[in-house]
């Protein structure tokens, strides 16, 4: 147990949280401020391109404003110097040759050949320019070591004719600052949020791993045998639900061990009761067997007696084993009867018949009550007859001369059939016990029974989804109340295909 206790620290549920928990904000941070950047980049990109077009189109307007429709172009390229220096800008203007009058040549920085040979990367802005559109590129520049853009516009001369074209490039310092603030803000907001995550876990993996190690305690103690351990954690949460899982399983647990301990009670007294039951008939079996071996009874009228007896001890025996397999069957939770309609009044005429040699020795009266000449029920004929015929023989058997056995059949929102007696009766501390098995009282009528009728009777009512309820006093007599469900025509015709 020592060695299942010591766990690996990477193994550990702490380690496990605060590992997730710390790539979950790592990678968190590390996505919004990729995403932050990428944003502002593009939010800054648009901007300085936005920028640049406004200024070359105003630069544009004045050059042809101020010098190509005033014919004056003294001052142009100074103009352009002073720009270059206050703007920080590179500008380059060059004459369209395909115009019908094109740009004064003291306007030029450049040519449109020279151009096209010395910075060829920007031909096509200038080509695009000619014809009147405004573009722009974004490359990375060697000279300054970071993105720049490049805007050209068109310069209109007479008639709005373009009469050239202006280029402007501007380098785009301000995101490579951005994007180093950005890296160092995401390192140091990683720090700290790792430090108040660990804060966060302790706590977090706290409240987890206790519950946890406490119902680890007592699933232990559980397995060792100790069902009266529970785990104590009273919380609203799936935590508190295992534990009151737990303790259902403890108590289940419990209840197992007190009804094995039960079934193992009654398994010995079964054991006992059986032994007991055998023990007398083989006895006398024996004796008889014995006498007659070795000869000491030689009287063939005296002989014959023993043989008798040995006969009516053997099928007492039978009876029991009978009834102990009957009774086995009858309370295996898969053993099922065969069901069909039956009519409990047709049921009673042919029990009447014949149960009236018995009651006739005893000179003892059956009166039958029919409510309904048909009561039906869905139900195994033979097997309600043996249940009915059970209760009949114990009330003749405990009746004195001379008394009346009443049947009454009844039929309301239930099925009810009442046999009652006018017998000895049934002590009050006796009645919780009758069906039990081999429960006998010590009256001489039991002698000969084996004790197993009554939880044979009660067996088969509960077969047929009944109950069956005794109401007994001493010297007034018994009464056997069976209780079943109606059922309706179409389930019976169901239940019996």
């Amino acid at each position: 147990m020592a060695k299942e206790n010591k766990v690996r620290v990477y193994n550990r549920l702490f380690f496990k949280l605060y590992l997730n928990y710390a790539v979950m904000l790592l990678l968190t941070a590390v996505l919004i401020c990729l995403i932050f950047i990428q944003l502002y980049k593009d939010t800054a990109m648009k901007n300085e391109q936005e920028k640049l077009k406004q200024q070359a189109i105003n630069i544009s307007e004045i050059m042809t404003t101020n010098y190509i429709n005033t014919n004056n172009y003294s001052g142009f390229l100074d103009f352009l110097i002073t720009l270059q220096k206050s703007m920080d800008l590179d500008i380059w203007s060059i004459s369209n040759p395909n115009a019908i009058i094109p740009m004064d040549e003291s306007m030029e920085t450049n040519s449109f050949e020279e151009f096209s040979v010395d910075y060829r990367e920007y031909a096509a802005l200038v080509t695009s320019a000619f014809q009147n559109r405004y573009e722009f590129s974004i490359a990375d520049d060697e000279i300054y070591q970071t993105q720049t853009i490049t805007m050209a516009v068109p310069i209109y001369g007479a008639n709005r004719e373009v009469v050239g074209a202006l280029l402007m490039k501007t380098p785009v310092k301000v995101l490579k600052d951005i994007i180093d603030d950005s890296l160092s803000l995401i390192v140091i907001s990683s720090v700290v949020g790792l430090a108040i995550s660990f804060i966060i876990v302790i706590i977090f993996a706290t409240e987890l791993s206790l519950p946890i190690t406490r119902m680890r305690s007592t699933a232990l103690s559980l397995a060792a045998g100790n069902y009266h351990s529970k785990t104590g954690i009273k919380r609203n949460d799936e935590i508190g639900d295992l534990a009151k899982t737990v303790d259902i399983l403890s108590e289940k647990l419990l209840e197992n061990e007190i009804q094995r301990k039960n079934l193992d009670q009654m398994r010995l007294d079964f054991f006992a009761n059986v032994s007991h039951e055998l023990r007398t008939p083989i006895t006398v079996i024996r004796a008889y067997t014995e006498t007659l071996v070795d000869g000491v009874v030689k009287d063939e009228e005296k002989v014959n007696q023993y043989y008798e007896r040995m006969l009516l001890e053997c099928k007492s025996m039978e009876r029991l084993v009978g009834d102990l397999m009957l009774l086995s069957r009858m309370q295996n939770p898969d053993f099922a009867i065969d069901k069909e309609p039956v009519n409990l009044v047709q049921v009673f005429d042919d029990i009447n018949r014949s149960i009236t040699t018995l009651a006739e020795k005893k000179n003892i009266k059956i009166d039958i009550t029919k409510e309904q000449p048909v009561i039906m029920m869905s139900g195994d004929y033979d097997r309600l007859r043996q249940m009915f015929i059970i209760i009949l023989d114990n009330a003749i058997k405990f009746s004195d001369e001379g008394k009346t056995v009443y049947i009454n059949i009844s039929k309301t929102d239930k099925i009810t059939v009442s046999i009652k007696d006018e017998g000895i009766g049934i002590d009050t501390n006796d009645l919780e016990n009758i069906f039990e098995k081999f429960y006998k009282s010590n009256l001489r009528q039991n002698a000969s029974g084996t004790g197993l009728g009554l939880a044979i009777a009660k067996q088969i009512a509960i077969k047929h989804e009944g109950s069956i309820d005794v109401d007994s006093k001493l010297g007034e007599g018994s009464c056997f109340t069976f209780t079943f469900p109606i059922y309706n025509m179409d389930d019976m015709d169901d239940s019996s295909l």
